[in-house]
């Protein structure tokens, strides 16, 4: 037996008759020879983080835009939080790690620059919503490796997709991602609300600390053991009544005090104008999109590949290429 076949076989023996396993997948869109030393799912992570997309995401938005400070979360620092929770429900509850961490690592990739105000952005200049996870899911298929995808197995496919929005995954692993990307975000968007001087611990309504535990480790903490304890019967991944009310007013409270502060959202007007401006230019020049972007035009169409470009440049790049294009550069005498 090859490695693989070995892992596979552990995997028969340990997980929960309730796990995706690797020997079951329902398989990749190509065909392709199996590893001899990974599972399809272990195989699939490699990829995602192999990508240019996953590593993009460390000069990308979490919540606030370009902070001053080392510390403060950035998309990729967000997508390991994610994969570091979704690990541990999965053990907790004998489901598959290898598919949980790959999907959590993917998740994500989809994401445009200056975060959800980017989001925004490109929903009104293209008189459509515009959803990340929907994008994640072409990066993987379509947009990575010069148009010819990742190639990743169903399962972690319909993971990236799931992780937000109305399609609930049909996996478990699927299902703990969805759990811990609300999990990791509320939590340490707190965390750096209260490291910006946004909020302070006693501005947190006693009844969520109550509940949850007065520190960020022991908010985590409750949460996570919280779902493994509440799912360990149940057909879905889910949190009990009572502590998904906690969750919910924690939201709610985190809508109210950060995600629509003025002083942590107060530039996001700018960044939105220069994700639109940027599209429109490229609608109106698509001979500057760059060379590798160009042959899906025959397939998808200028709108769909100037979205790709834009959706897919960090903020840094962003803010670059608007320079570029808008800003007078200053003349020197020769």
């Amino acid at each position: 037996m090859t490695i693989r076949e070995l892992l596979e076989q552990e995997e028969l023996n340990r997980l929960s008759p309730r796990a995706a396993k690797a020997v079951k997948t329902k398989g990749r869109l190509m065909p392709c020879e199996p590893s001899e030393v990974r599972t399809c799912y272990q195989r699939d992570t490699d990829r995602i983080v192999h990508s240019k997309a996953f590593r993009r995401l460390m000069h990308k938005t979490q919540v606030f835009l370009q902070p001053e400070g080392d510390h403060y979360r950035t998309r990729m620092t967000h997508t390991l939080e994610v994969a570091r929770i979704a690990r541990t429900i999965a053990r907790g509850l004998r489901l598959n790690e290898d598919l949980t961490e790959a999907i959590a690592l993917g998740h994500d990739l989809g994401h445009t620059p200056f975060g959800h105000a980017g989001e925004v952005a490109l929903s009104e200049v293209l008189g459509r919503p515009f959803y990340h996870n929907e994008q994640s899911l072409r990066v993987v298929d379509v947009l990575e490796k010069d148009g010819f995808g990742l190639n990743l197995t169903y399962e972690t496919r319909m993971g990236i997709v799931g992780h937000t929005g109305p399609k609930i995954p049909q996996t478990l692993e699927g299902q703990i991602v969805r759990k811990a990307d609300r999990i990791a975000y509320l939590n340490h968007d707190l965390d750096d609300a209260m490291r910006a001087g946004i909020l302070q611990e006693r501005d947190i309504p006693r009844e969520i600390c109550l509940a949850l535990g007065e520190t960020h480790k022991d908010r985590i903490n409750t949460l996570v053991v919280n779902t493994i304890t509440a799912s360990e019967q149940s057909e879905y991944i889910q949190l009990d009544p009572k502590m998904e009310q906690v969750m919910e007013s924690l939201r709610e409270f985190m809508f109210a005090r950060v995600y629509r502060n003025p002083v942590a959202k107060g530039e996001e007007h700018k960044a939105r104008d220069i994700i639109q401006m940027l599209y429109r230019y490229y609608i109106q020049h698509p001979d500057k999109i760059p060379a590798d972007f160009r042959p899906q035009m025959d397939f998808d169409g200028l709108e769909r590949v100037v979205c790709d470009y834009v959706a897919g440049m960090t903020d840094k790049y962003a803010v670059f290429k608007y320079s570029e294009l808008f800003i007078p550069s200053g003349w020197q005498m020769r």
